[in-house]
């Protein structure tokens, strides 16, 4: 490796890492933003928060190599440019592609970690990470007994406590009510002066032992001749105490093969079988359909010979669900043209060849079939809706581990020629020029992914569209870099006054 390289990455090497912990951290601090109201006030533990930060850390990288790669490559071409070490080089013959060769192996490395992240890590660390998040948002909140608040955290049981003493166990003013056998009409309220609450050492149970108290005690109505009675039982008490399980409080741990089906949980070997067998799905579902709406429509061909004749007392099914047709045997009709021919009304229309009782039993079942056949077509039109959806989500996770990773490439060509443009170093403007193209990468990304959702755009190009966005930008910046043309010529297109007249350089 020449010393021009090994200056190269090693002046990239630092900015990347510190620009990578810096994105990592402020993408981190907005999903926490999201989810901290389902965290805070469960009985999450440390371990448990940092256990679901580390899952978060490692979902987050392909998004956060991107940026870095484009601020560290703009502050090194910009510190480069500032202190005229870029131009020593294109006076010596380097070309600027020649200085940006090693930051293309070091890119072309980002890009497979961030294609092996998004392939490998990611849809583990993701399992982890919503299971985790389940079995907290489904958790009760910590235990908190306030003075003068009623609290029904415990299961048929509501509790008040008038006053706490500053030691927290020694209670005043304690109201309790037991809702445990309110299906069978019983209701019982304990009210005490003092007493106190605590938990064991192992914090497995709640402990209520209250002093002077009374309980009140009120059973189901009674009927007696025809009179409405209302038992009443009143008890004091000197002592008494309540064992509550805290059980209820602790986190349980759901089995993660429940969300392991989900299109952020699987690798693209997964993604592509998961494709495979939706399009199945989705062929079979309207298979089906049709085969069942096929059934509600048949033809009825006029027979030919004789051999096809419908015999007299043959029952003809026009549907599955045998709108029947009872042949009149007095007439002896074979064929729907013989009935027209000697029906002595001589009816306009098949359905008038029936009597008006068989006229209206025909269009009462013919309308609820037309209803079953309705309904049976939105709920299949819905379906179909929801299995392209999955589709749709599939596809787009699967295109974007790939468009992720050549992103790293891609944002490689803007920043380094944007730092030589500008010749600036620094965090300052490579900071900002970075958010800017950032932005454009990320509003693309969301309004792409929609626009799939939505089936405006199909999932696999909505997937690589940002990257189709921000390719020509990246080249042509570039070109302009290695032409060292200026980001925008102002005195090309607008004129400047030169002694009175307008003229255009």
């Amino acid at each position: 490796m020449k010393k021009l390289d090994k200056f190269i990455l090693s002046s990239f090497v630092g900015p990347f890492f510190v620009t990578f912990l810096i994105a990592i951290f402020v993408l981190m601090m907005q999903y926490l933003w999201v989810y901290v109201d389902d965290i805070i006030g469960k009985g999450a533990g440390l371990f448990m928060l940092i256990e679901l930060i580390s899952y978060l850390t490692v979902s987050l990288i392909p998004m956060a190599l991107p940026i870095a790669i484009l601020i560290s490559t703009v502050m090194l071409m910009g510190n480069l440019a500032e202190r005229y070490e870029l131009s020593s080089m294109k006076s010596a013959g380097i070309s600027l592609m020649r200085v940006m060769t090693p930051l293309m192996g070091a890119a072309g490395l980002v890009a497979l970690f961030s294609f092996f992240c998004s392939d490998s890590l990611i849809p583990v660390s993701n399992l982890k990470f919503k299971s985790r998040l389940y079995d907290i948002r489904k958790q009760r909140p910590t235990l908190s007994i306030e003075e003068g608040l009623f609290n029904d955290d415990f299961q048929n049981f509501v509790i008040r406590v008038g006053k706490k003493a500053a030691d927290n166990k020694t209670v005043e003013e304690v109201l309790i009510y037991d809702h445990s056998a309110s299906n069978e009409g019983r209701l019982t309220q304990i009210i005490a002066d003092k007493g106190k609450m605590y938990t064991t050492e192992a914090g497995k149970y709640f402990i209520m032992d209250l002093f002077e108290g009374t309980q009140y005690f009120e059973v189901k109505p009674t009927y007696k001749d025809t009179r409405r009675s209302y038992p009443f039982v009143r008890t004091s008490f000197k002592e008494w105490s309540k064992v509550f399980d805290l059980g209820a409080f602790e986190i349980q741990r759901t089995d993660e093969e429940l969300f392991k089906s989900h299109h952020t949980m699987l690798s693209t070997s997964q993604l592509a079988a998961a494709v495979d067998s939706i399009d199945a799905e989705y062929a079979r579902r309207k298979e089906d359909f049709g085969n069942y709406v096929n059934r509600f429509f048949l033809v009825i061909d006029q027979p030919k010979t004789p051999a096809d004749t419908v015999p007299k007392d043959t029952v003809v099914r026009n549907t599955p669900a045998e709108i029947v047709m009872e042949r009149p045997q007095q007439q002896g009709l074979t064929t729907f043209d013989q009935i027209k021919k000697t029906d002595p009304a001589n009816p306009k229309s098949f359905l008038e060849s029936f009597s008006v009782y068989q006229q209206i039993e025909l269009m009462e079942r013919a309308k609820t079939l037309a209803r079953s056949v309705l309904s049976q077509a939105e709920s299949t039109s819905l379906t179909l809706q929801k299995t392209s959806e999955k589709k749709v989500k599939h596809v787009f996770e699967l295109h974007s581990k790939f468009s992720l990773a050549l992103a790293c490439f891609i944002f490689l060509f803007i920043g380094a020629p944007m730092g030589a443009i500008v010749r600036k170093g620094g965090f300052g403007y490579p900071i900002l020029i970075s958010i800017v193209f950032f932005m454009i990468f990320i509003i693309l990304t969301i309004m792409c992914k929609k626009l799939a959702e939505s089936a405006a755009l199909p999932a696999a190009l909505a997937a690589w569209m940002p990257c189709i966005v921000l390719f020509p930008i990246g080249l042509m910046l570039t070109v302009k870099a290695m032409n060292d043309s200026k980001l925008l010529n102002v005195d090309r297109w607008w004129p400047i006054v030169a002694g009175g007249v307008l003229v255009k350089k």
